[in-house]
C-alpha cells in the first residue's frame, strides 16, 4: 500500500487550534484522506497516492477553515510498510452494531467460546491497513440497513470494500453472490482473508478501482459504496449501470451537507432517493434505480 503524508500546519489562537484540527481533518476526509494524527500545530493526514487530488484537497479547506486560520502544508511519500502496525496489533473491542450483530477482532479473540446458537450474528475482521472493522459510523449505519433488508438471493456489489464487511454480513444474511473491489491490494487481500475467516465462498474481490468493473456483464440488486463524497459523485453513472431496476444503491462516506449534491447526481442516473439516515454529522442514503427512458 502506497501513502502520501501532508504535515498540515495551523496558524491560528491557540483556542482555535483545536477547533480548527477537526474541521481541517473532516476537509482532508472529503478529499480522500484517511487516516489521521494530532501533532503541535497541526495534523499529519494520510492519503493512497492514487487517490490525492490537490485541487479537491486545497477547496475543500478553502470551505472548511474557519476566520482566522489559514493551513499550509508539506506532502511526503510515506515508506512502503504497515505504517497502522501499532493499532493492529493492538486489536479493537468488540463492536456492537445492533443486539443482533457484534464485530470481532480476529487475531485478539478466542472463537471457540462462541459454541451454540444464540441469534447472533458474529463477524470476524482481521483488519490490515484496510477500512471497515465497524468503528466508524458510516460502516456501521450500511450493516444496519443490511440487516433491515431481505437479502436472500441477492446478487450484492461492494465498492471500495476494504476489510471485505459490507459483503460478508451481505453473504450471511442470505446473499446469493457477492462482488467486491478496491483500489488496494492489501485491502483487496485482506477482504478474501477475512471472507475465509467467516465461512464466506460467494464473495469475489477484483483489484483496481470502478473501472474494473468494465468487464463486469451483470447487474446487482444492491450496490454498496463507502467511499469520500467526490468518488461517489464521479462513478455514480458506473454505479447505475450495474444496477437492476428497482435496485438498491446505498451510499455513505460523506457529511448530511453533502446529500444534496449526491442527490443531483443520482436523479441525473435516472436514481430517486429513499432516505438518509444520519449518526452525528456522517450520513448514509440510499436510491431506488428506476428505469431509464
Amino acid at each position: 500500500m502506497k501513502y502520501y503524508v501532508a504535515n498540515f500546519n495551523i496558524e491560528c489562537a491557540e483556542e482555535l487550534l483545536q477547533p480548527a484540527r477537526e474541521l481541517l481533518s473532516a476537509a482532508a476526509c472529503e478529499a480522500g484522506f484517511e487516516a489521521f494524527e494530532d501533532t503541535k500545530d497541526g495534523i499529519a493526514g494520510y492519503v493512497q497516492r492514487p487517490l490525492y487530488d490537490k485541487e479537491a484537497l486545497d477547496a475543500a479547506i478553502a470551505d472548511y477553515m474557519p476566520e482566522g486560520a489559514s493551513v499550509s502544508y508539506r506532502l511526503e511519500d510515506v515508506a512502503d510498510q504497515d505504517w497502522n502496525q501499532g493499532w493492529e496489533d493492538e486489536g479493537f473491542e468488540p463492536i456492537g452494531v445492533t443486539d443482533h450483530l457484534i464485530i470481532y477482532d480476529a487475531k485478539h479473540t478466542d472463537r471457540s467460546m462462541f459454541a451454540g446458537e444464540d441469534g447472533v450474528m458474529r463477524i470476524f475482521i482481521e483488519a490490515r491497513n484496510a477500512f471497515g472493522t465497524g468503528t466508524h459510523q458510516t460502516t456501521r449505519m450500511i450493516l444496519r440497513r443490511l440487516l433491515g433488508m431481505d437479502m436472500n438471493g441477492k446478487k450484492v456489489l461492494d465498492c471500495g470494500c476494504g476489510t471485505g464487511i459490507l459483503g460478508i454480513v451481505a453473504s450471511r444474511l442470505g446473499a446469493g453472490r457477492v462482488v467486491g473491489y478496491d483500489i488496494d491490494e492489501w485491502s483487496s487481500e485482506n477482504a478474501k482473508h477475512n471472507a475465509a475467516l467467516n465461512g464466506v465462498g460467494n464473495l469475489d474481490v477484483m483489484l483496481g478501482d470502478a473501472s474494473v468493473l468494465d468487464c463486469v456483464n451483470e447487474e446487482f440488486d444492491v450496490v454498496i459504496a463507502n467511499i469520500n463524497r467526490n468518488i461517489l459523485i464521479n462513478d455514480m453513472t458506473t454505479f447505475r449501470s450495474h444496477l437492476k431496476t428497482d435496485g438498491r444503491l446505498i451510499l455513505s462516506g460523506f457529511y448530511e451537507s453533502d446529500v444534496p449534491m449526491l442527490e443531483e447526481k443520482a436523479i441525473e442516473n435516472g436514481m430517486a432517493l429513499m432516505d438518509v439516515v444520519s449518526d452525528e454529522e456522517w450520513a448514509c442514503a440510499m436510491f431506488e434505480c428506476k428505469k431509464l427512458l
